[in-house]
């Protein structure tokens, strides 16, 4: 299948990638094993593989392959370095050029962040699909040690995180190719490698949602032996995130209300606990994130960590002069004096900087963005006081959180000053920045506020309205024929 998939489309990065992957096999099983003898033990491990995508372990699905964006995630340089908030690194050179076109907005379709992205998310949603393809069969719990609730459990978090990648990928690139279950074969390849429409993909999204709310336990952490799993708290997250992404401001604040009904999730008392390693899957604000260890084999550490020791992750002027002389929340995310980014490393001395198996979890979701978009959604709804009070909260967490030197600062709220809708919605796109600074949200944020050309144009970045939808990676069109279509302007 290898010599194969040199030659034909989608079989590309959807089979492709899973196909040169299972040389090496998922866990301690191939991926026919899986399917001819399922096992409980060879069933959990094909959802454990497609958790595996979100990781920034490094070389997960390539072996130092740079130019093709592969030796890690990419989110860091499309969302935050795009968006303006990041730099490269703390000293500009030439490494790594590619990374500087997408902060200058001066790319083309072959550029290696849009090919790795891709291939991330489609390698995990073919590694999903086969989890969905085995847990659907209604005899696998006979067939298997499998009881009925950890089937369910098991396919809630396949569901989930299909849905997960299929979000990134519309987010990037608009509508995408929509597969939904294992391909045995060209002619099946080529029946999905036409682009679905953006509304379709949002349909799959919410319907592998629903699903997946409908089958996960209603209880904080989905196994209490591993935390890290997909919830029910995730899944009604997500459905609020998608809704609030469609402009579906009531429908969010449904979603946000029943999650907040539960009592899972609260904010820390101490703004940098979320990140903070020693307080994994111990405190009150994290929903979901890949969780990073160290000492494992195959490898499980958070990478990043590693470009970090290169000289990589440094904030831009702009996302500096952003925050208040007295903000805590600037020197928790990345302190200028030391050059340590304390948020992604997960500790405060700095001492996981350059190690690439470092323990730092990579976090998707926490609490603090969940009432972010519900402050959102009620300003947009009319209700700004009551948006305006939520933002305070987060605010007071941040006044309340004693800075690196121990200091204490004292930050302007706004609840009762009689903001109008559209000064409420400026201090939300404000905090927002603030409070989930190089977690990866910004650039969706001025994209979907329609910003974007006007915020990145005034920091002197060739934003052009095109630049709203990145290039689908060129080598997917080529191997597909033609028949994946390019966004426009590319």
């Amino acid at each position: 299948m290898k010599s194969i998939s040199k030659i034909y489309g989608i079989v590309l990065s959807i089979v492709l990638v899973g196909c040169e992957l299972d040389e090496e096999p998922i866990g301690l099983i191939t991926r026919d094993q899986i399917s001819t003898e399922p096992t409980e033990s060879s069933v959990t491990s094909s959802v454990n593989s497609s958790y595996q995508l979100l990781s920034n372990t490094l070389n997960i699905i390539g072996n130092w392959d740079w130019t093709g964006g592969k030796v890690l995630r990419n989110d860091f340089i499309l969302q935050d370095i795009a968006s303006g908030d990041m730099n490269k690194k703390w000293n500009p050179d030439g490494d790594q050029a590619w990374m500087d076109e997408v902060a200058a907005f001066n790319f083309t379709a072959i550029n290696g962040a849009f090919n790795g992205i891709w291939s991330y998310d489609y390698e995990g949603i073919s590694r999903a699909n086969t989890a969905i393809s085995i847990l659907s069969n209604p005899d696998i719990t006979t067939t298997t040690a499998l009881d009925t609730e950890t089937k369910d459990r098991l396919l809630g978090e396949a569901y989930f995180l299909r849905a997960f990648y299929y979000f990134d990928l519309l987010n990037h690139f608009g509508g995408v190719p929509l597969l939904t279950e294992p391909l045995e074969d060209f002619s099946a390849a080529y029946e999905v490698s036409n682009r679905a429409t953006e509304q379709e993909v949002f349909a799959l999204i919410e319907s592998d949602l629903e699903t997946a709310v409908g089958l996960l336990p209603t209880q904080k952490y989905s196994s209490n032996a591993e935390p890290w799993r997909v919830s029910i708290g995730a899944a009604k997250a997500m459905q609020a995130k998608v809704d609030l992404f469609q402009e579906n401001w009531e429908m969010s604040l449904i979603h946000i209300e029943e999650l907040q009904s539960w009592n899972f999730y609260s904010l820390n008392t101490h703004y940098f606990d979320s990140f903070n390693v020693e307080k994994e899957f111990m405190e009150d604000e994290v929903i979901f994130a890949y969780d990073h260890r160290q000492e494992l084999n195959p490898g499980r550490g958070n990478g990043l960590a590693a470009l970090m020791g290169w000289g990589f992750i440094a904030p831009t002027e702009d996302f500096e002069n952003a925050f208040e002389s007295e903000d805590p929340r600037l020197d928790y995310t990345i302190e200028t004096e030391t050059q340590t980014a304390h948020k992604l490393l997960g500790s405060t001395d700095g001492q996981y900087k350059g190690n690439a198996d470092s323990p730092g979890n990579k976090i998707y979701i926490r609490y603090a963005d969940v009432l972010l978009w519900k402050a959102e959604a009620l300003i947009e709804t009319g209700q700004v006081e009551a948006g305006i009070e939520i933002i305070d909260q987060i605010r007071m967490r941040a006044q309340n959180t004693p800075s690196l030197d121990g200091s204490t600062s004292d930050l302007e709220m706004y609840s009762g000053t009689g903001l109008s809708q559209e000064q409420a919605l400026e201090v939300l796109y404000k905090e927002r920045r603030l409070e989930l600074g190089f977690e990866s949200h910004r650039f969706n944020d001025l994209k979907r506020w329609g910003i974007a050309d006007e915020v990145l144009t005034e920091m002197g970045k060739n934003f052009q309205n095109h630049n709203y939808l990145y290039p689908i990676p060129q080598g997917e069109i080529d191997r597909s024929g033609g028949q994946i279509e390019q966004n426009p302007g590319y």
